[in-house]
């Protein structure tokens, strides 16, 4: 039985000849991501403007629809409703409430809304200190983690390709903070994780295919480097739309059906497997042309693991 081919085996499209229009294309949306985010900011969740956290306990397992219904009645601003391991464990996020006594009075507004039968586990009111740490603290993940995989890439490989990829990754966070500054999308711990995961889902696929550039530098020393970066992105092209297609479905999926809790955080995942996958080819990619990588750029290391070998063998045979 012959295996399904979805994408054909012997592509040959120019994708540096676009390269060009595609750089400024990200050029132009990465500064519109930067002013929207000066101008209008991000629509910052509980976690970062702080509020109150409450957990209740409820007897049977809980009607996660009819509390946030009940709530929504109330008329308190932002509102999550999440559950937690048990299924009649429930966690309730209310924003701020203006006034000295405004996170009080929402207190005792929720008791008297949810009932005699409820029973209330942990009560917190998260202030601004806290949460600015939070900010704080997740931004310092995103710009740690872009600093350790920028010393991996730089011993993996090269320095051109690290910078190539850090690149990639700088224009995939800052695309989907512009996202979510236009779209006015709850922006919460939460999505912090999902950019983390952006981060790391556009780095494999940019790793596969400067793993296959470095393989063709070494086979084809003297073919031009344009050439062979068009024919190192067709021959992973299968892979990348592949793996590409099966997440976006499986995040589509949890789009739809995962309900409220999880709609922001998949949202991201879906909007980072397209801009992950367009920033491997079009971005990381190309940035090989631009810092002038040698298509004979290992040939030293060739030569001296030449070097090392015959040596080895001389000493061996002079042995006696």
């Amino acid at each position: 039985m012959r295996p399904i081919r979805f994408i054909p085996d012997d592509t040959s499209y120019r994708f540096m000849w676009y390269a060009r229009f595609f750089y400024a294309l990200s050029g132009l949306l990465m500064i519109a991501s930067v002013v929207l985010f000066a101008t209008k900011g991000l629509n910052f969740g509980i976690d970062f403007k702080g509020g109150t956290v409450i957990e209740i306990q409820t007897k049977g397992p809980a009607d996660l629809a009819s509390i946030r219904s009940t709530l929504g009645a109330l008329a308190l601003g932002e509102v999550e409703i999440q559950g937690l391991g048990s299924p009649d464990q429930v966690m309730i996020r209310v924003g701020t409430q203006p006034g000295e006594e405004g996170q009080q009075e929402t207190l005792n507004r929720i008791r008297q809304a949810l009932g005699p039968d409820v029973t209330y586990l942990r009560t917190e009111i998260v202030g601004p200190k806290v949460s600015a740490e939070l900010a704080q603290t997740g931004t310092m993940a995103v710009l740690i983690s872009m600093v350790g995989i920028l010393i991996y890439i730089w011993f993996r490989f090269e320095w051109q390709f690290a910078i190539g990829a850090i690149l990639s990754l700088i224009h995939d966070v800052v695309l989907t903070i512009g996202l979510f500054c236009l779209l006015d999308i709850q922006f919460n711990l939460t999505i912090i994780a999902a950019v983390l995961t952006i981060v790391g889902y556009s780095l494999n696929d940019t790793v596969v295919v400067f793993d296959r550039i470095r393989e063709n530098l070494r086979k084809y020393k003297s073919m031009r480097l344009i050439s062979l970066i068009d024919l190192s992105l067709n021959s992973t092209l299968s892979r990348t739309i592949l793996t590409s297609l099966t997440t976006f479905l499986a995040m589509l999926a949890l789009f739809v059906f995962g309900g409220e809790v999880l709609r922001g955080f998949t949202f991201a995942m879906l909007w980072g497997v397209i801009i992950g996958t367009y920033s491997s080819i079009y971005v990381a990619a190309p940035v090989l042309l631009l810092v002038g990588v040698k298509s004979d750029w290992s040939s030293a290391a060739d030569k001296a693991s030449v070097n090392v070998r015959t040596n080895t063998g001389a000493k061996a045979a002079a042995r006696p």
